[in-house]
């Protein structure tokens, strides 16, 4: 039985400050972990086995070691984002296989904070897609091998869910760390806009993508997010009554919700009643042109990805994706439709303090070589399984997947929590709360031998 993998990086952490572990003996273990795991998860591009084990001997000589906030704490980083030394292929084969200079801001700031990168995970071609597979292979959800882990941070959720890393850097413009932390039974924090540097491909999907993390527990999740947004880790608070609207219904016109999501969102409901917070039912006021906002959004974002990429090396959904993005990009550039979301929204979360939703429609489809399918399957799978994310994108507020209870099949399910500007830490609290009366398993089973 194993020491540290499955421990939460806040255990983890304070275990190194005072001595009872070194940050090789925990990297050690989780590296050991990942041999083991990942060649049946597929939550890893590349694994830094070597160079993560010096840098945990580094962090271990530093003389602030005993005030780290993430001691020896070993993180996955999704392969978008720069890790020195390593390339960031970005899911493709397009891309060049060129070491990075240097950190993104966000590594710098976890290795600043102790963590040691022990690989770069898995991720859709460019990031687009809502399920995890192409020429490095398929992520599966480790609740359910059969199934796909979701996108874009696939990897990273799966690296977490396996216990292959206790915490994980993945980023969300249209849903990309709430879908697969749905998924994989994790709990993440897609942060509003300016909260946590984004500097994500080329543009940040024009201000829609944030960077955020991936953990089992809300204290985790907490921690990450505060040396990310480089502030001072609160600790814990009591959730303070508050008054929270509930839908179930889909932001999208013509899709629906299925009945495990809806029951868990109104269980959840009346759990957070039950403590002491105003809960009713409220439709947000969704514009019935939400859907084309967002396809527009989605699409002209890859159409800037992927310009100054060889269009042969891509595959063919990425490309028709890019394609019918090109199209967009001078309306997306011009287009006042996210302000009118945003004023049409603020007037309901002036009288709610929160919204609860399911965090997905559906569970996420079979686990296979969805890149090699053809564009309109690949989103229509992801639209009718994962309609809920795409507004608070667009809206550019904080937005949490939060495990609540379980499908049919034995995989996590969830529920998604949505605040105004600048309400992640109430968001944080209500999550705890909701973990302290309906706790959630951490880190899935895998079969002996997978």
């Amino acid at each position: 039985m194993t020491k540290w993998a499955g421990r939460s990086a806040a255990e983890i952490a304070a275990a190194v400050r005072d001595g009872r572990a070194t940050p090789r003996e925990v990297v050690a273990e989780h590296l050991a972990r990942i041999e083991r795991l990942d060649g049946h998860v597929g939550a890893f591009r590349t694994v830094r086995a070597e160079a993560a084990l010096a840098e945990a001997d580094e962090v271990a000589a530093r003389g602030d070691l005993a005030v780290l906030p993430l001691a020896g704490v070993p993180v996955a980083v999704k392969d978008n984002l720069a890790v020195r030394g390593e390339s960031s292929r970005v899911g493709s084969a397009a891309t060049p296989d060129t070491p990075a200079a240097g950190d993104h801001v966000t590594v710098a700031r976890l290795r600043a904070a102790g963590a040691v990168v022990v690989g770069l995970t898995n991720v859709p071609e460019l990031c687009v897609f809502g399920t995890t597979e192409g020429v490095h292979g398929i992520t599966r959800n480790p609740w359910d091998p059969s199934r796909n882990a979701g996108g874009s941070s696939g990897g990273s959720a799966a690296a977490v869910a396996a216990g292959m890393v206790p915490l994980a850097l993945g980023n969300d413009g249209m849903g990309s760390l709430r879908i697969p932390a749905a998924n994989c039974g994790l709990v993440t924090v897609k942060p509003g806009h300016g909260v946590v540097p984004a500097g994500i491909g080329e543009g940040d999907w024009f201000g829609m993508s944030e960077n955020g993390p991936l953990a089992t527990t809300v204290e985790d999740a907490r921690l990450m997010l505060s040396v990310l947004a480089g502030t001072e880790a609160e600790s814990g608070r009591e959730a303070s009554p508050r008054t929270i609207a509930v839908s179930v219904r889909s932001p999208l016109a013509g899709v629906g919700v299925s009945r495990p999501y809806a029951a868990a969102t109104r269980d959840a409901a009346r759990l957070l009643a039950g403590a002491g917070h105003r809960v009713r039912r409220a439709e947000p006021p969704y514009p019935v042109s939400l859907g084309v906002t967002a396809l527009r959004h989605w699409t002209a974002g890859t159409a800037v990805d992927a310009a100054g990429i060889d269009p042969r090396l891509l595959t063919r959904r990425t490309r028709v994706h890019a394609a019918l993005g090109r199209r967009f990009l001078k309306g997306v550039r011009a287009d006042t439709r996210r302000e009118e979301l945003r004023r049409r929204m603020e007037p309901f979360f002036a009288e709610y303090d929160a919204l609860l939703t399911p965090a997905l429609a559906r569970r996420s489809p079979q686990a296979g070589p969805w890149h090699e399918r053809g564009w309109l399957r690949n989103v229509l799978a992801d639209t009718l399984y994962s309609p809920m994310t795409p507004p608070w994108n667009l809206a550019g507020w904080p937005a949490m997947a939060v495990p609540f209870g379980t499908l049919p099949s034995g995989a996590p399910c969830a529920v998604q929590l949505v605040g105004r500007p600048g309400a992640e830490a109430d968001l944080l609290d209500l999550a705890e709360q909701i973990e302290r009366l309906r706790p959630w398993p951490r880190t899935a089973d895998l079969p002996p031998g997978s």
